[in-house]
């Protein structure tokens, strides 16, 4: 059982690591149609630095790690870090977000290094609306990615759909028939307000062409689905996240519901986030971080980051304070990998 139990008595067992703040596309609830100021190569954590904090987490009873970025697979040597987290006996579980370009070149090294599952970010299924979302053309190389994340048995392939109304909440229901016809495991994931998040703002870019989103909860999501049929609770699947799972009768896929704003899942967190150039984050939505990078270079020891963690976990907020508009400004959502 871990031994990182926070102030309101939450164990923590999950770490995201973002390996990477680069990013190959330019969606636009993550970061501006120019991009973002990249930091300096010599900034990153190396991967070194990662197991060091990993092995730290991993004594006081992380067993779940999943890697984020940016882009984590834009990251060269990924697999080669995946096998030597895979080395570790206590971790459990390695996963992996990903925008699904670049997969169809990886997944069965990254399978064969250790990976068990990977989440793949698709916001819609229509090529000249991905070009608007994501800022690119490479609707054909995520789809080529998720069935070579099936075919390398990465499973199970989770789909993660930010549901943005004005955007993509007319092909709400088409996601979900893929759970009935083609077995996909689909999740709603409502929008998230950081202050920096582009789409939120109502300002339009230069060209005149940023996509103006807008909230739609997950409750008014479900009621959509009345139009499919009856959908039946189910088991949480594999991972330890915040979903809620569905599944409609005779369907071999599953509909995944994820509601940070409109239904907060605070009291079951069990997560501590850390970012590529070595914040400790305690909260997704809280700005508060812990700089392990300094340590790590002044050649701490595995028991001084340790140290480090165990008092920072102490400070973990009860709850994001949304409601009192309270929201992150200091990093964009590609800076901290969600």
């Amino acid at each position: 059982m871990t031994r990182l139990i926070d102030s309101c008595y939450r164990p923590i067992n999950y770490l995201r690591l973002s390996v990477t703040d680069r990013c190959n596309l330019r969606c636009i609830y993550c970061m501006p149609a120019q991009g973002i100021q990249l930091m300096p190569h010599e900034d990153l954590l190396t991967y070194e630095e990662m197991i060091t904090v990993v092995k730290a987490a991993v004594d006081l009873g992380i067993t779940k790690i999943r890697l984020t970025g940016g882009e984590p697979l834009v990251r060269l040597g990924l697999s080669e870090f995946i096998s030597n987290l895979a080395k570790i006996p206590e971790i459990e579980d390695i996963s992996l977000t990903t925008n699904g370009i670049l997969l169809k070149n990886y997944a069965q090294d990254l399978k064969q290094a250790g990976l068990k599952r990977v989440n793949i970010s698709l916001d819609t299924r229509n090529p000249e609306k991905f070009a608007r979302i994501a800022r690119s053309d490479k609707l054909k190389e995520v789809l080529e990615g998720i069935e070579a994340a099936k075919e390398a048995g990465l499973n199970p392939v989770k789909i993660n759909v930010v549901a943005m109304r004005g955007v993509n909440d007319d092909e709400i229901l088409d996601f979900a028939r893929l759970t009935i016809d083609c077995g996909w495991h689909v999740r709603f994931i409502e929008l998230m307000p950081f202050t920096s998040n582009p789409c939120l703002d109502k300002r339009s870019d230069e060209k005149g062409d940023t996509l103006q989103a807008d909230f739609i909860s997950i409750s008014e999501i479900k009621e959509k689905m009345d139009a499919l049929g009856k959908m039946e609770p189910i088991r949480a699947m594999v991972g330890n996240g915040p979903a809620k799972y569905f599944r409609f009768h005779n369907a071999s896929g599953t509909i995944g519901f994820i509601s940070p704003v409109s239904q907060h899942f605070c009291k079951d967190c069990n997560r501590l986030r850390l970012t590529s150039d070595g914040k400790l984050r305690l909260c997704l939505f809280s700005d508060d971080e812990i700089d392990l990078r300094p340590v790590l270079r002044d050649c701490a020891t595995q028991e001084k980051v340790k140290e480090i963690i165990q008092e920072a976990v102490k400070n973990k907020p009860k709850q994001h304070d949304f409601a009192n508009g309270v929201i992150p400004r200091k990093r964009f959502m590609s800076q901290v990998g969600g």
